[in-house]
């Protein structure tokens, strides 16, 4: 017998299937900053949003949470690459653009490798301007799949990184064995940083890890003045939150 929930759940997707379709995912920036000058803009990172037909805006969890559920994660996540990409060519096809991935989305990487590349080359965006950031890593850590499509990516001409970093050796074994261009360090673990000496002490390695392997590092969620002090003295690269900017639609001309 069919339950309420599987109903719900399959109305839902044709919700999802609808927003794919008519094209109507579309993607907010939030800006990377320099550290040591945070009026300069290093790239953006692309964040998936959905549009209603009335115009009004869906928050990104959602839209995950019913993807997951549905079994529309592929789908969604390559519709939400697509449309991170086009955006990203219309804002600023001189500036890098963060793109996020879930490798439990990618049902084929030769497959979904191809695909980008053909959103790539219509939309005359630089592979070298395109870093691909990898989220929920940690749960494929040890996955040869995961090797596959950052292997792909990057033999594609394109960067990679890593979000969420935060302790455990999870973290540190994913560090040496992806060795990825960026780490993303979370910002649980910055959250007060500056008044709490074991997170100053893990964030600190983290930020020591990537200079010794030649990594970038990007700080995220600085909300304070206190945290980004912290931050620029320990020597982080970049830094992103919301005292630094929130993400915005992309301006149309």
């Amino acid at each position: 017998m069919t339950t309420l929930h599987a109903l719900d759940v399959l109305a839902q997707s044709g919700w999802l299937l609808d927003q794919i379709e008519e094209g109507r995912f579309t993607s907010w920036f939030h800006p990377i900053v320099h550290a040591d000058d945070t009026r300069r803009i290093f790239a953006h990172e692309a964040l998936l949003r959905g549009v209603e037909r009335d115009g009004s805006v869906v928050a990104p969890q959602p839209i995950l949470a019913l993807a997951r559920e549905a079994g529309l994660l592929f789908e969604v996540d390559s519709a939400a690459c697509r449309s991170a990409i086009r955006e990203a060519a219309r804002q600023a096809p001189d500036m890098c653009v963060f793109i996020n991935f879930s490798p439990a989305a990618i049902e084929d990487p030769d497959a979904s490798l191809s695909a980008t590349l053909s959103a790539i080359e219509e939309a005359k965006l630089p592979r070298d301007r395109v870093v691909f950031e990898v989220v929920e890593a940690d749960r494929f850590g040890d996955s040869p799949l995961l090797d596959r499509v950052l292997a792909g990516y990057r033999n594609a001409g394109f960067r990679v990184a890593l979000d969420d970093l935060g302790a455990g050796w999870s973290t540190l074994n994913l560090v040496h064995r992806l060795r990825p261009d960026f780490i993303k360090i979370d910002g649980e673990l910055i959250r007060g940083v500056h008044r709490d000496p074991v997170k100053g002490l893990i964030a600190n390695k983290l930020l020591e890890i990537g200079r010794g392997m030649g990594i970038g590092t990007i700080v995220e969620g600085i909300e304070v003045e206190e945290e980004l002090r912290w931050v620029r003295e320990h020597g982080a690269n970049f830094v992103q939150g919301f005292l630094l900017g929130k993400p915005a639609p992309v301006a149309r001309s």
